[in-house]
C-alpha cells in the first residue's frame, strides 16, 4: 500500500500523462519513464516505467559517443581522426551545424559539437567515417549496449532522428551512463561543456541543467515530437553522484525543473536500499507510445532549447532541498508527498550561469581551420557578388523588354493613327464634303407633279425604300385664280 501511495503521489509530480485514446488509438494511461539511480552503486532510488519502450531522440548521441570513445580505446581511431561530412550527413535535417559536403574536422571536435549542439549531420559523419556506413555504425552500437548490460534497446541512427525501429528505455539510458562515467573518466568533460565556439559563433548547450543546478556535470537531452523532451542527467554533491533520466515531457522547462527535484529527492535518500538497475523487470510494453499529440498537437511546435532566459528564479520558491529534508529524509510517505504540493509545482531554477565557451574548428588544426573558414567566406562573398551581378543583370534586362514594349507600342499606336488618316483622306476624294447621299436628280421614273393634285405616283414606280421625297414647289400659281386674288388685293 506505501508503495503504491509513493509511485502515485511523485508519478503526479513527476510528469505521469494520461492520454485518452490520443496515443495509436490506445484509452489508457500513459506513463512517461523516470529513474534515478546512485552511479557508483547502481542502486535505484526511484523508477516509474523505467524498463517500457521509449523513443530516445538525441540522448542517442551518448551511444554513438560510447562506441567512439570505446574504438579509440581500442587503437582503432583516434581523437584526431579525420570525420567527413557527406552529401548524405549534409542533408540531415536540424539540429545540425550546416557543414558543406567534404568538410572535415577531427573526432575530438566531432563529439563536442553533438555534446553541445546536438548537430545531427556530425553525429551521421560520425557513424560514416568510423562504421564504414550508418547500417555498420548502428551494429556496433547494438553491440556494444548488450555487451554492458543494456537489454531494452535498438539502435538504428547515430543521431535519433525519427525511426520507430530505434527505442530504449530509462533503466537502459542509466546503465549507459554509468559505462561512460566508469570506463571513460577522463572523458567525462565532454558531457558538461556550458557552449561551444565555432568562429564568432558561441552556441550554448542544450542542457538546461548546466549552470543552473548546483552540481550538476553532464549529460545529454534530446527532443522530437513522438518521444517529448527527454534528458540523461548526473549530479554530484558531497563526493556522491547521482543519474537522473526523465523522458516524455511536454516542454524543455517542465524536463529540467523536474529533473532538478528528482535530484533533491535522490540526494535526500541513503541510495543503498534500491534494487540493481539489472534486477529491474521487464516491461510488458510492446513499442514505444506517440507523443506527438500531446507533445506536438498545438499549431505550433516546441523549442527544442528554450535559452538562458526561459527559466528564471521564483522570488521566495520553495526549493525541493527545503521540503525534503529533515524528517522527511527518514519518511518516504511524507517526502514523496512533498512533490504533489503547489510549492513544488510552482518550483523554478535561478538563471544560467555565465557561458564558458570551447573552441572547435574543421580542419586538423585551429590554424587550417581558420584558412578554411577564410576560403569559405572568400567563396560566399563571390558567390553573392555573382548573385547580385546576376539579379542587376536581370532587373536591367526586365527593363530594357519594358523600355522595347513601350516604343513598340508608341510605334503600332503612331502606325494606326496614319492608316486612319489615310483611310480618312481617301474616303473625302471620292464624296464632297457638301455632298447629300440623297441629291435630288431627274430620273424617267420619277413622278410628275400636276397642279392642284401634287404628286401623282406614276404607274409602275416602285416605292421610294427608306424615305418621301419632298415636294417641289410649283413653278407658278394656277391660272384663274391668281388674277381674281390680285384684283382684291388691289382694293384694299
Amino acid at each position: 500500500m506505501l508503495n503504491h501511495t509513493i509511485g502515485r503521489l511523485l508519478a503526479r509530480a513527476s510528469g505521469a500523462v494520461a492520454l485518452l485514446a490520443g496515443l495509436g488509438g490506445a484509452a489508457g494511461a500513459v506513463t512517461v519513464p523516470i529513474l534515478v539511480a546512485d552511479v557508483d552503486s547502481g542502486r535505484v532510488i526511484y523508477s516509474q516505467a523505467p524498463t517500457d519502450p521509449w523513443y530516445p531522440a538525441s540522448i542517442t548521441k551518448l551511444m554513438t559517443t560510447y562506441v567512439a570513445l570505446d574504438l579509440v580505446r581500442q587503437g582503432r581511431a583516434s581523437m584526431d581522426t579525420l570525420i567527413t561530412i557527406s552529401p548524405n550527413a549534409a542533408a540531415e535535417p536540424p539540429s545540425k551545424m550546416g557543414f558543406k559536403p567534404g568538410t572535415q574536422l577531427t573526432l575530438s571536435n566531432a563529439l563536442k559539437i553533438i555534446m553541445v549542439k546536438s548537430a545531427n549531420d556530425v553525429a551521421y559523419a560520425i557513424g560514416e567515417s568510423l562504421g564504414g556506413s550508418v547500417d555498420g555504425f548502428s551494429s556496433m552500437m547494438n553491440d556494444t549496449a548488450r555487451r554492458i548490460g543494456m537489454q531494452d534497446s535498438r539502435w538504428t541512427n547515430p543521431n535519433g532522428l525519427p525511426d520507430p525501429r530505434q527505442w530504449t528505455s530509462a533503466r537502459d539510458m542509466a546503465v549507459l551512463a554509468r559505462a561512460l562515467i566508469r570506463d571513460f573518466p577522463d572523458d567525462h568533460d565532454l558531457f558538461s561543456i556550458s557552449a561551444i565556439q565555432f568562429g564568432g559563433a558561441v552556441i550554448p548547450n542544450h542542457n538546461g541543467l548546466l549552470g543552473r543546478y548546483p552540481g550538476t556535470d553532464g549529460m545529454k537531452t534530446g527532443f522530437i515530437c513522438s518521444g517529448g523532451f527527454n534528458v540523461v542527467a548526473t549530479a554530484t554533491r558531497g563526493g556522491r553522484r547521482i543519474v537522473a533520466i526523465v523522458m516524455g515531457q511536454p516542454s524543455a522547462r517542465e524536463r529540467d525543473v523536474k529533473t532538478a527535484d528528482l535530484f533533491d529527492y535522490g540526494f535526500a535518500q541513503d541510495g543503498g536500499g534500491g534494487p540493481g538497475l539489472d534486477a529491474l523487470p521487464a516491461s510488458g510494453v510492446g513499442a514505444p507510445p506517440d507523443m506527438r499529440p500531446y507533445v506536438c498537437g498545438g499549431k505550433k511546435v516546441p523549442a527544442i532549447d528554450e535559452g538562458p532566459g526561459a527559466v528564471t528564479a521564483s522570488p521566495g520558491a520553495t526549493t525541493a532541498a527545503q521540503l525534503v529534508g529533515g524528517s522527511a529524509a527518514s519518511s518516504p510517505s511524507l517526502a514523496l508527498a512533498a512533490f504533489s504540493s503547489p510549492a513544488m509545482r510552482a518550483r523554478t531554477l535561478p538563471p544560467r550561469a555565465p557561458l564558458q565557451p570551447v573552441a572547435v574548428w574543421i580542419g586538423r588544426d585551429p590554424a587550417e581551420g581558420q584558412q578554411i573558414l577564410a576560403q569559405q567566406a572568400a567563396e560566399a562573398q563571390a558567390a553573392a557578388a555573382n548573385v547580385r551581378a546576376a539579379r542587376l543583370e536581370a532587373v536591367k534586362a526586365k527593363r530594357e523588354a519594358a523600355l522595347a514594349k513601350r516604343q513598340a507600342a508608341k510605334e503600332a499606336a503612331a502606325q494606326a493613327r496614319a492608316a486612319k488618316a489615310t483611310t480618312k483622306a481617301a474616303s473625302g476624294a471620292s464624296l464632297p464634303h457638301a455632298a447629300s447621299a440623297y441629291t435630288a436628280s431627274e430620273t424617267a421614273g420619277m413622278p410628275e407633279a400636276k397642279p392642284g393634285k401634287g404628286l401623282v405616283k406614276a404607274k409602275g414606280a416602285a416605292k421610294p425604300a427608306a424615305h418621301k421625297p419632298v415636294a417641289a414647289k410649283p413653278a407658278a400659281k394656277p391660272a384663274g385664280k391668281p388674277a381674281k386674288k390680285a384684283s382684291a388685293k388691289a382694293d384694299e
